[in-house]
């Protein structure tokens, strides 16, 4: 299959939820598991990476409509671009020296009819602290891998999105 035509597949699609899944399963062995309390900035990443998922869903129920593709395009391309932008705040949370730069709430901002974080505490509450270093791996904190995670989502929907709007 070429790459040109490989976002009219359910696989594509598929392989965009499956991963999504498993950096959210992820999270959750980070959170569970090893005991890393996730920040307010951990919370919305984790809610980009779930629209990352329900994007990779809606493209899989129907690939071949450019409608559904249109509705699965628009949330991968929101979704990996907030989660960039969030994971780069993050990042600057942690290595700012001032401060009072920047401000680490406790409660999400999520809508009032949405509110994620009272129905699903253990998934969506931030117990945690922005400015932490709690872990890193090859000398990159959370964020930063996460930053690399959103980035490489963002230009695989630019490509993807460049062949969807040309019907290459």
């Amino acid at each position: 299959m070429k790459i040109s035509s490989f976002h009219l597949s359910r696989q594509s699609w598929g392989l965009l939820a499956l991963s999504a899944l498993l950096f959210e399963a992820t999270a959750l062995y980070f959170q569970y598991a090893m005991g890393l309390e996730p920040c307010i900035m951990c919370i919305y990443q984790r809610t980009a990476v779930l629209g990352l998922l329900s994007a990779g869903i809606i493209g899989m129920l129907n690939p071949s409509s450019f409608f559904v593709r249109s509705i699965a395009f628009v949330c991968w391309g929101i979704s990996s671009i907030w989660g960039y932008l969030i994971a780069r705040e993050h990042i600057n949370m942690q290595t700012t020296t001032d401060p009072f730069a920047f401000t680490c709430e406790f409660v999400p901002n999520f809508p009032a009819f949405m509110p994620l974080h009272e129905w699903i505490p253990s998934f969506f509450a931030a117990t945690g602290d922005c400015g932490n270093i709690d872990w890193s791996f090859l000398g990159l904190s959370m964020p930063g891998w996460m930053e690399i995670i959103f980035a490489v989502y963002s230009a695989l929907f630019v490509v993807f999105l460049f062949f969807h709007v040309t019907k290459r």
